[in-house]
This record gives C-alpha cells, sequence and structure tokens, in this order.
C-alpha cells in the first residue's frame, strides 16, 4: 500500500469513529478531495498529512492546539481520550472510590463547552463524581473549586491566550496546582492505551454546580483587599474573554465604583475580533482601553487575557499612557503584600526579574527561582506570593494555587487607591524600590517562526557558539539549562550572565511556535536620585542586548 493510501485509509477509519458531526464532515471533504485526484488533490493530502502526523502530545501543559478533526487537532475524540486517561491514571494512584471527584470548567472559546461535557461523561463513567463549573469562567475559579470541594483533580478547557483557531486541556491535581513531572507522562501512557471513544461508558452522573461556587470565589478575593481608599477611576477590558461579570463584582464587592468597560470587548466572543492576539502583552492589544482611557480621564487601566488568569496595566505619564512590564506589576505586588504583612516564600520564574529576590531579602522573607509556569511556582513550599513576568501573579496561594488575574487585578487597583490618596502613582512606588534596590529594568524578544526546526537549529547554534560579549557587556557566565541548574529539573534553555547583573535567558515557548529572550539590566540609584536618567541608561542597555542576541541567534 502506498504512502498516500495507507493515509486515506487511517482518515476512513478515523472518521468511522468520531462521534462529533463537525469534524466528520470536514475531513470527508477534504478526503474526497484527495480521493478525486483533481487540482485540489496535493493540498488536501498535505492538510490531512498534518492532521494525522502523530497525535496532538500531552505533557504539563496538558493539551493545546488548532481545532480541527484528526489526532493532531484539538477535537472530541482527542479529548474524550485524554479524559479516559486521566481516570486511568486516578484509579492508578488509589483514587478508587465513588466519591472521588473531579471538577472541569471551561471558557467562552470554540467548543469549550462540548470538550467540557463530553470530559465530564467519560470521567463519569469511570466511576468518579464529577462537578461541572456552571458558565465560562475564569481559569482561577477552577484551582479555587478542587481545593473548596477537596476533588482529587480537575480539567481546565481553555487555550489561554492562544489565536481563536485555538483550545487546550489543562490538568490540575489535588492540591489544586496544574500536572508536573511525571504525572504528565504517566497521563499520556494511559492516553496511549485508549482504545475506541465509541467503547468508553459515559456517565450520566455529572453535577452541574450553582452560582454558590462562583460567589465564594469571589467572595475570597475581595476579601484580600483591605479596608482603605477607593477613589479610583479605572478602565478595564476583558479582551473578549470571561472577566467582566468576574472582576465587575469583585470590584463593587471591594467598594469601588465600577470601571469604565471598554464596550467592544466587553462580552465574550471566541472569535476575539478587535484584536490580531488576544493576549494583553501584545502590541495593539490594549489600544481599546487606553483610547477610552484617554477619553475618561482614568488613572489605571487593567485588562485580563480572555480566561481572565493574567493580569495587564496601564498608567498615566506626563508622556502619555505607560504599560508596566509583568515584572514590574510582580515587584509592586510583592511590595504590597509584604507591607501588608504577607509571610512565607517569595518565588517567581528564571526567566523574570532578580527584583523580587531584593524584595525578599530586605523584608528578612525566603526566596525561590522555579523554572518557567505556574506548575512550579504553585507548589512551592509556604508560598506567599509568586509570579512571572508573562502577567501571572499567584497572590492567594492558600486558596488558588494558579496565576489569578481577577485577584492581581484587585490588589493593583487597591495599591493605586492608596497612593492616590497620597497624591502618589505606581511609577512613584516603583521609584521607591529602584532607589532602595537598584533599577531592575526588563524586555524581551519573541520571534514566531513557522518551522518549528528553525528554533532547535538556533538553539543548538547557540550552544555551540556562544557570544562572548552582549550589549557591550562581558558575557561572564554560560548556564545550559538543559543540564539542570540550582538544582532545577532540566529544560531547553540558555541564562547568559552579564556584568553588572544584567542577564539574557533564551528558550522556546511552552504554549506557542516561538523563541523568546528575557533581558535584564541592573542600574543603581542612589537614594536621592534620578529614577528617570536611570530608565533612560537602561533602556539603552536593553536596546544594546536585544539587537545582540537577535544577531546571534540569526533568526
Amino acid at each position: 500500500m502506498s504512502e498516500s493510501a495507507e493515509l486515506l485509509d487511517r482518515v476512513r477509519r478515523w472518521v468511522a469513529e468520531d462521534p462529533d458531526p463537525a469534524t466528520r464532515d470536514e475531513l470527508g471533504v477534504l478526503l474526497a478531495a484527495a480521493e478525486a485526484a483533481g487540482p485540489d488533490a496535493p493540498a488536501a493530502l498535505d492538510d490531512l498529512a498534518d492532521r494525522f502526523a502523530g497525535t496532538l502530545a500531552f505533557g504539563t501543559a496538558g493539551l493545546r492546539g488548532a481545532l480541527g478533526g484528526g489526532p493532531n487537532r484539538m477535537n472530541r475524540v482527542v479529548v474524550m481520550r485524554a479524559a479516559a486517561g486521566l481516570a486511568a491514571y486516578l484509579r492508578d494512584q488509589g483514587h478508587t472510590s465513588g466519591r472521588a471527584r473531579v471538577v472541569i470548567g471551561y471558557d467562552a472559546r470554540h467548543r469549550s463547552l462540548d470538550f467540557a461535557r463530553d470530559s465530564a461523561e467519560v470521567i463519569a463513567g469511570a466511576g468518579f463524581e464529577v462537578d461541572l463549573l456552571p458558565r465560562p469562567l475564569p481559569t482561577p475559579t477552577l484551582a479555587f473549586a478542587i481545593r473548596e470541594l477537596d476533588a482529587v483533580a480537575g480539567v481546565m478547557v481553555t487555550a489561554s491566550h492562544n489565536p481563536p483557531q485555538d483550545n487546550g486541556y489543562k490538568v490540575y491535581l489535588g492540591d489544586g496546582s496544574q500536572i508536573v513531572p511525571p504525572a504528565d507522562a504517566g497521563i499520556a501512557a494511559r492516553i496511549a492505551e485508549v482504545g475506541p471513544v465509541a467503547d468508553l461508558p459515559r456517565g450520566t452522573n455529572v453535577r452541574v454546580l450553582g452560582e454558590e461556587i462562583v460567589d465564594r470565589y469571589l467572595d475570597a478575593v475581595a476579601d484580600l483587599a483591605a479596608d482603605g481608599p477607593r477613589d479610583l477611576a479605572i478602565v478595564y477590558t476583558p479582551l473578549h474573554g470571561v472577566g467582566a461579570a468576574p472582576v465587575l463584582q469583585v470590584l463593587e464587592s471591594a467598594g469601588f465604583d465600577a470601571p469604565s468597560v471598554v464596550p467592544e470587548q466587553e462580552e465574550p466572543d471566541p472569535d476575539f475580533p478587535t484584536v490580531a492576539f488576544p493576549n494583553p502583552e501584545e502590541p495593539g492589544a490594549m489600544d481599546l482601553a487606553l483610547a477610552l482611557a484617554e477619553r475618561t480621564g482614568a488613572d489605571l487601566v487593567v485588562a485580563n487575557d480572555p480566561d481572565a488568569d493574567r493580569c495587564a496595566a496601564a498608567v498615566p505619564t506626563g508622556a502619555g499612557w505607560r504599560l508596566l512590564h509583568g515584572d514590574e506589576i510582580g515587584a509592586l505586588l510583592a511590595d504590597h503584600l509584604v507591607s501588608r504583612g504577607a509571610r512565607g516564600t517569595l518565588a517567581t520564574s528564571i526567566v523574570s526579574s532578580t527584583l523580587l529576590a531584593r524584595i525578599a531579602a530586605a523584608a528578612g522573607l525566603p526566596f525561590t527561582e522555579t523554572l518557567t509556569g505556574f506548575k512550579w511556582i504553585g507548589r512551592v513550599p509556604d508560598l506567599a506570593f509568586g509570579y512571572e513576568e508573562a502577567l501571572g501573579y499567584c497572590c492567594d496561594p492558600a486558596r488558588v494555587r494558579d496565576k489569578d488575574g481577577v485577584s492581581a487585578l484587585l490588589l493593583l487597583c487597591d495599591l493605586a487607591a492608596r497612593l492616590k490618596a497620597e497624591g502618589r502613582t505606581l511609577v512613584d512606588r516603583l521609584d521607591d524600590l529602584a532607589r532602595a534596590h537598584g533599577l531592575h529594568a526588563t524586555d524581551q524578544v519573541s520571534m514566531r517562526v513557522a518551522d518549528l526546526g528553525l528554533i532547535t537549529t538556533a538553539m543548538e547554534r547557540l550552544r555551540s557558539d556562544a557570544p562572548s560579549e552582549l550589549g557591550g557587556l562581558a558575557v561572564e557566565r554560560v548556564d545550559d539549562l538543559g543540564t539542570g541548574v540550582d538544582s532545577l529539573p532540566p529544560t531547553d534553555g540558555l541564562r547568559f550572565v552579564l556584568a553588572g547583573g544584567a542577564r539574557v535567558i533564551v528558550r522556546p515557548s511552552g504554549t506557542e511556535p516561538k523563541l523568546k529572550c528575557y533581558l535584564e539590566v541592573v542600574v543603581p540609584v542612589a537614594a536621592d536620585g534620578d529614577v528617570d536618567a536611570a530608565r533612560i541608561t537602561a533602556a539603552s542597555r536593553l536596546d544594546a542586548l536585544g539587537g545582540d542576541i537577535r544577531r546571534a541567534i540569526g533568526l
């Protein structure tokens, strides 16, 4: 049998198993075009070959990929197999009682509700009690519900800030944290053993939770903001995601006036029509919010990504609106919580600013670095606060051991209102931190590729021919993170330690076809020094670092 004939035979077998008429029809059109041997046949064969080029891999991020038919796409067959594999893994771990509970949540993306229902019925069919969240909700609601309901695991159907054609499947264990090795490999092995989905028993004992669980989560968030000033004009955007209703409820409960919400982006819309990418880090994503803030004279702009587990912010300055870096928000939140008496370990990822270590040391608190991702940060023992530069913040780890854009947004508003009452701003507080600990300025260079092989080649080139100087600063040490550094598990990445406390870290993205470079410089500032002058110096050094690392990578 020829290679193309074998491919078409695999497609026919998949179509016969697929319970979803939408993806059956989608594959049927491609199959017919390929079989007709007409002018569309080569393109159809290429499309099918990609859809059937292996199986969408299950890893520490669960599943994430483009929607469509075939094993290399997100669809009902792939999701049901993942649910069956998860149930088998949980039984392997001793969760065999019918009282073992799994909670499932979902966002407002295309097919999220379908995937959540399929997962609920398959897991219930395996003998577990299953609770389904009542409607599309922020991812941290699911993380909260796992611990609140004493579940053994949780599933969140979301692709976070990915483009509209994607969806995903995040798995949590009973501690409320995302899975880490070896759980991912154990679940993947069980998924590989799943037979035809038609043979999977489907349970009907699925309880759809009421609004009480949502209110309990939102009340817990609102409680984070202690009594204090509430005079703050806020502009908010959920970027077409699920954050609007929860954020409005939390702000009202905490005593803030209702924010001005960007009307074009207020309602959930899985097509994200007003943005190129529904990620507040992406250029242009917050333009509508900034324009509304300019018209209304707002004090603060805040934004969530579509599943509301991240938070972005912008502040007015004499030179216009300024978007805060994730590292700046992380430092502000950490300093705010510590000043209110938070105790425990402060943690961040290896690609985030080293300023948090300085804040922890000054407060006499432990500090630790983890690999990227809240699956690692959320597991830090005695965690008081954790963040990573990609706009993710864990402000209440006792109840939500994951990043939470709703609680971060509330605490940032709380801090901004307190500073406003003193005649000061968030930038003034950042200046205080710079004078106390040095100006830690960060930036990122991201290179999106169509061919993932280019990333592999670029990493190999950097390893074999590492630069001796970047941005005019000597490279004092190169840490290959793939070998395991500072007792961290191995991960694909390189860390260039430069003179003067500067760093450059290069790593492939775990969720997108990107190579990311994280830049940091540290500029000393005197107690009465000019922080603006230090920022100009830092910006120049970051520009030089970014240019040199781009050239070294060669993409």
